[in-house]
């Protein structure tokens, strides 16, 4: 589920985090990162069951108009909303039914009750909403299409969703909308008549690259920041914000680490995280620092790269 980029983001937060505790357990900080790690899973599975509640409220929507004679078109648009056969799939999902008991997270409670009300009054005009009702094409695939673009136009941009998770924990103020992204894959994936198949967590060799990233950059932190400090010299000593550091010494603890990772993708990806996480001229001092740092490692042969590695 996580990508390469939000894995090295999530490395960061926890590798920021360790240093300004003044604490050197490094079990402590391995636990802590597992912990933001199983929060953005426990994201994941709260918003694959946005639809769910959003249905029942269709359903209340209904039973509002059978008490106005003028409001027909009301009770049309609900139903057509409640028979999507995609929000059946995943309502009726064994695998999801079964997390969900296991992580005991759902839209139950008045918070959250009142939050997809709005939500629900929110999308019920939007263009997107009306696509899904009015459409003659009651395929499978259609309603898929039409669902997705809705949570993708309408509901994961609704501001008070945002504002629910920010307060709901901490660890999801910056994963809402790689989440997202994950959701629509999922429902892309949705197969008529099948159980949904939920993502999992993580893939391949990812926890690994992550984990020993972490520790290594948590192990080496002095070591590599006295040659942070060598190739920084020229440059003003406010230059180096504490953001600046750490991205520089992640990057060069995955240049040394990880033999498969060519260098220009580890130089690109710190590049790219420091637009968001750093100063806005942190890209150019962190790129400046990184080449020097990095040319003068492979002329020593203190950088071995194999395989994939080797790319330019």
């Amino acid at each position: 589920m996580l990508n390469r980029r939000h894995i090295r983001i999530k490395v960061l937060q926890a590798f920021y985090a360790f240093s300004q505790s003044n604490n050197d357990d490094l079990k402590k900080g391995i636990n802590e990162f597992n912990h933001s790690i199983k929060k953005t899973y426990d994201l994941y599975i709260y918003l694959i069951q946005i639809f769910i509640p959003l249905k029942r409220h269709a359903g209340i929507k209904i039973e509002e108009s059978k008490r106005s004679f003028l409001e027909k078109e009301d009770r049309f648009f609900s139903k057509s909303f409640i028979d999507n056969k995609v929000i059946h799939q995943i309502e009726s999902s064994k695998a999801l039914e079964k997390i969900v008991n296991d992580l005991k997270i759902n839209w139950v409670g008045d918070v959250e009750n009142d939050l997809v009300k709005k939500l629900f009054k929110a999308v019920y005009n939007t263009e997107s909403f009306k696509e899904i009702l009015i459409s003659e094409d009651d395929s499978f695939e259609n309603q898929k299409y039409s669902l997705i673009k809705l949570f993708k136009e309408e509901i994961c941009n609704y501001d008070l969703l945002h504002h629910f998770f920010d307060e709901k924990s901490i660890y999801w103020q910056d994963d809402l909308d790689h989440v997202s992204s994950m959701i629509i894959k999922t429902l892309k994936s949705i197969k008529e008549n099948e159980d949904l198949v939920l993502m999992p967590l993580w893939k391949d060799d990812e926890k690994d690259f992550a984990l020993n990233l972490l520790s290594t950059a948590i192990t080496n932190k002095n070591e590599i920041d006295k040659v942070l400090q060598k190739y920084s010299k020229n440059w003003e000593s406010e230059r180096l914000a504490k953001m600046d550091s750490l991205l520089m010494n992640l990057a060069v603890t995955e240049a040394k680490e990880f033999s498969s990772i060519p260098l220009k993708v580890t130089l690109n990806e710190y590049i790219e995280i420091s637009k968001f996480y750093s100063t806005p001229k942190s890209n150019g001092f962190i790129n400046g620092v990184l080449d020097k740092i990095f040319a003068d490692l492979k002329k020593d042969g203190k950088l071995t790269k194999v395989g994939r590695g080797l790319i330019n």
